[in-house]
């Protein structure tokens, strides 16, 4: 495959993962249209959100190995039709309980988007480009989810929170039929499905399970802080939810460069690389936990954005190349890990928001991140002293 052909596929799928990752997040700020709309209370219109994580955290685990036993390209362009039909269903949700079977197939089909991705454009470049294709990947991912409550705000300000559904549904229904010409079709690298035997062989690869678990870490300090980070701007400027929006789309914005830039700043750095990125992750949040000036938070959250994909661009080719020959299994471990990691970590960050304030919640990811640069370089490091002692 020549590198035209090769960008081309990057770019696709990039615009792909911007929307499937939006969607989850476009409706989050809209909470209060919908309850008003089918006459539910707002905790109740929260299910819907809830439904489509846990659906989308279930079906990651499957995703990986279907795409290693059937194909990447055909679970992709199965799970984009899915996602992109579905998302466009909820737009004509008639009460709660239609509204959370709606999003969450449309969960569980977006699963298939990211984990398989990454496996695919891993296994598409040498290893000299991994890193800069699944940064490029990775981070209009992100720069979705970040501007998606911008997007979804303009949208409804426009229409309804079902135009919202059914734009960004239809967008991914149109990428995904431009995906079934361009995408080439990918080999099956395992002769039959048998998930016990596929996560057997992932638990007992050490250097495989040291990346993840860093991962999880990432997740935790990331995930578990950003989705609080909307009501923090908010509340320290007094700003409009469209406002607010865009200056969250710097985390976004910061990703996307950061993932075109992460190899040259690796390349320089060598094995500071990651401790620099710690650093970096840790400072940005503490700017966020304690200011209260929009433009020193908007630089907070755009060095917190460069860390965040300089970390996980990283250890996500790290983990396929300490499982090459299963990348799609190794993948769905790697977002099941950052998945959960989140979770937790948005679970104990509202219990601090309760008991103390949002700004301590901040400050305590940047003590992770701090931490996990110091992790991550230490993994890194031992995969690469095995893989030159095995060599």
């Amino acid at each position: 495959m020549d590198a035209k052909k090769r960008n081309v596929i990057v770019m696709i799928l990039s615009m792909m993962a911007f929307f499937a990752n939006g969607d989850n997040y476009a409706v989050a700020p809209l909470l209060i249209n919908i309850s008003k709309d089918l006459n539910i209370s707002i905790g109740s219109a929260a299910l819907s959100v809830t439904a489509y994580m846990l659906a989308f955290g279930l079906f990651t685990i499957i995703f990986g190995p279907l795409g290693d036993r059937y194909g990447k390209t055909k679970v992709i362009n199965t799970a984009a039709f899915g996602t992109a039909i579905f998302s466009m269903l909820g737009a004509f949700a008639f009460n709660l309980p239609s509204l959370i079977v709606l999003r969450a197939m449309n969960g569980a089909f977006g699963a298939g988007i990211f984990p398989v991705t990454m496996a695919l454009v891993g296994e598409s470049f040498e290893t000299s480009n991994r890193q800069k294709a699944i940064g490029k990947v990775m981070g209009m991912m992100f720069l979705g989810g970040a501007s998606a409550t911008a997007i979804g705000g303009i949208l409804a300000y426009f229409g309804s929170w079902r135009m919202v559904y059914f734009v960004y549904g239809a967008a991914e229904l149109i990428i995904a039929f431009i995906m079934l010409r361009v995408l080439p079709k990918s080999p099956s690298v395992i002769d039959s499905l048998n998930f016990t035997r596929v996560y057997k062989t992932a638990f007992a690869n050490k250097n495989l399970i040291s990346i993840v678990g860093t991962i999880f870490l990432v997740g935790f300090s990331v995930f578990g802080s950003f989705t609080y980070s909307g009501k923090l701007v908010e509340s320290r400027t007094g700003y409009t939810v469209l406002s607010v929006g865009l200056i969250l789309t710097l985390f976004g914005i910061a990703t996307v460069i950061g993932g075109r830039k992460a190899p040259i700043v690796r390349e320089k750095l060598k094995n500071k690389f990651l401790l620099f990125t710690g650093l970096l992750g840790s400072i940005s949040l503490f700017v966020i936990a304690y200011m209260k000036n929009p433009i020193y938070i908007g630089i907070g959250l755009f060095g917190f954005g460069l860390a965040f994909v300089f970390l996980q661009s990283t250890l996500v080719t790290k983990a396929q190349e300490a499982m090459p020959k299963l990348r799609g299994t190794a993948m769905s471990l790697a977002s099941f890990n950052m998945f959960v990691g989140g979770g937790i970590g948005t679970f104990i960050n509202g219990r601090i928001l309760n008991a103390f304030s949002i700004g301590p919640i901040f400050a305590v990811a940047g003590a992770v991140m701090f931490l996990v640069g110091f992790i991550a370089t230490n993994v890194i490091s031992k995969e690469q002293e095995q893989v030159l002692s095995a060599s």
